[in-house]
């Protein structure tokens, strides 16, 4: 069926964001902490907690206490006292992807990011293409997240998408798979150049 609609994720598709950027190589002394941190302390599923709304410091000082071995205070305290400085830029090629598709005009563009409501504000400062959606869902502001079935129906009922015609790009696969659950057709986001073949092959570019 005809696409009218494209819908981007954020983190990892139009914006570089890691938290390797502050936790790289030399930060740990040694690398099993590192690991430890990432697969015990600040996890994947912790951080998606705050991105679906939950309070930055009260998640870390919960966190401090839970973890109150000395050497893990710094860490704890830097995975949002630092975030800036993991939050490194546009992804140029994706972006210009989406200006390509935006100079054609045959496209409504909307944004569902899984993003923290206290620190979404600063991307929309740093980054103009932030502002080339006709609309944007952030998950912290909503009090839902992907993969959740709700946060996908909000957008469809705030901006009367019709999922049939929409395009869903995500670098996450178990949210691409989520739409997909819900009728979106999708693309699991790999690379810009991966994309901008997927585009053209779909007839979109």
């Amino acid at each position: 069926m005809a696409i009218h609609t494209i819908i981007w994720d954020l983190g990892g598709v139009l914006v570089d964001w890691s938290p390797l950027y502050v936790y790289d190589d030399h930060y740990f002394s040694d690398p099993a902490d590192r690991d430890y941190f990432f697969s015990h302390i600040c996890t994947s599923d912790w951080s998606e907690r705050q991105d679906a709304g939950y309070s930055l410091q009260q998640a870390t000082e919960e966190k401090l206490n839970e973890f109150p071995d000395p050497r893990w205070r710094q860490p704890i305290l830097d995975f949002y006292g630092r975030w800036t400085e993991m939050l490194r830029g546009p992804l140029s090629d994706t972006v210009t992807l989406f200006e390509q598709l935006r100079v054609r005009k045959q496209y409504r563009f909307y944004a569902l990011t899984n993003w923290s409501a206290e620190n979404f504000p600063i991307a929309l400062q740093r980054f103009d293409f932030l502002h080339w959606f006709d609309g944007r869902l952030v998950s912290g502001q909503e009090g839902t997240r992907k993969p959740f079935a709700d946060f996908y129906q909000l957008l469809f009922d705030r901006y009367q998408i019709d999922p049939a015609h929409a395009l869903f790009i995500d670098d996450n696969l178990r949210n691409v798979k989520a739409g997909e659950s819900l009728g979106l057709a999708g693309i699991h986001f790999t690379s810009a150049t991966d994309l901008q073949i997927e585009l053209k092959k779909r007839g979109l570019l």
